[in-house]
């Protein structure tokens, strides 16, 4: 059936083809292209500061090599497919094209969700549970990420395999889950994505930070920030990471989580082709926010970097910390209050 309708798509652009000009889709190519392009660069800077200064090889940091690698995917596979489709006017790639495209999308999307919460987890458990932060070893975070990348794997696999389903976008550009046929396993499927990987691990990333954040202002008044990192001992820092963090997290997943409900409980004909083409649009942002969020608004990281252009050994980069974003030896553990 979903491969009868793509085939249709291609036959009638009237009935199930673009309802973009061509105009329109040259400019999303453009922008997908300009995206595409700094979000790979972006974050193969990330994989070379941890590649050129070991000291950065921590279990901690392993969680952000992953996000960059979640990241690199959408960037390398799926916006070169749907800016080439948009500048042909329609998708390129066929039936199957649809099925990897869709799929390795909500692959690497699930997984960046479940690596951003993995994040919040591990900041609240090191900062605020000291005494757990502490016990968690190489296993917990391997266990841990890998949680993550099966998430992401299940939700990709259930279209392919009958629960919903994937196929062209109204742009008729990109390919995405069917919401356009709005049945009971549409909906359904929704909704528990919904449920699993946007309420939850928004009200975990609320809680962990806000936590965090109480913490770190709890340290400063006891004038104990001394002992902690140095990366996450300034509040003002900590409260600025935490709040852009759950910020952009909406701002991402939010209009894509808006038009799968609209879709659900309401006329799927009714949405705007602009806020289809937007909300993925919008999801897939995070590939290209996500470094400046976890690098470079971390002092360290952002040493490793500017010390990286400048060709310097690890040695020859400015120290300042123990651990990079691991505050192992928080107060507590070192018995100084």
């Amino acid at each position: 059936m979903l491969k009868n309708n793509l085939d249709n798509s291609s036959d009638s652009k009237n009935e199930d083809g673009s309802v973009f000009s061509q105009t329109e889709h040259n400019i999303v190519a453009t922008y997908l292209i300009l995206a595409g392009v700094i979000s790979i660069l972006s974050n193969l800077i990330v994989l070379g500061i941890f590649i050129k200064y070991k000291e950065l090889r921590t279990p901690t940091n392993a969680i952000i090599i992953n996000l960059a690698f979640t990241d690199i995917g959408v960037s390398s596979i799926g916006y070169p497919m749907s800016a080439a489709s948009d500048l042909y006017g329609s998708w390129k790639f066929g039936y199957t094209g649809c099925q990897i495209y869709a799929g390795l999308n909500i692959f690497f999307g699930m997984a960046s969700i479940g690596l951003l919460t993995v994040v919040a987890v591990d900041r609240y458990l090191t900062i605020c549970r000291p005494d757990v932060g502490r016990r968690m070893t190489t296993t917990t975070y391997v266990s841990m990420i890998l949680g993550a990348w099966i998430n992401g794997l299940f939700w990709a696999m259930m279209p392919i395999i009958g629960w919903a389903g994937y196929a062209p976008d109204p742009t008729g550009a990109t390919c995405t889950i069917n919401w356009r046929k709005n049945d009971t396993s549409f909906v359904s499927y929704t909704m528990t994505v919904i449920a699993v990987n946007f309420i939850v691990p928004l009200t975990v990333m609320f809680y962990c930070y806000y936590h965090v954040t109480r913490s770190i202002k709890h340290h400063a008044a006891s004038n104990c920030t001394a002992y902690l990192n140095r990366d996450w001992s300034d509040q003002v820092d900590v409260t600025k990471m935490s709040v852009i963090m759950i910020l952009m997290f909406l701002v991402a997943w939010s209009p894509y989580s808006i038009v799968c409900l609209w879709a659900s409980f309401g006329n799927p004909k009714k949405i705007p082709p602009s806020m289809a083409i937007i909300a993925p649009l919008f999801a897939k942002s995070s590939t290209f926010y996500n470094p400046c969020i976890y690098v470079a608004a971390n002092k360290r990281f952002r040493r490793a970097m500017f010390a990286m252009f400048k060709c310097q050994t690890h040695q020859a980069m400015p120290v300042t910390s123990v651990l990079p974003m691991d505050v192992s030896q928080s107060p507590r553990a070192s018995g100084r209050i």
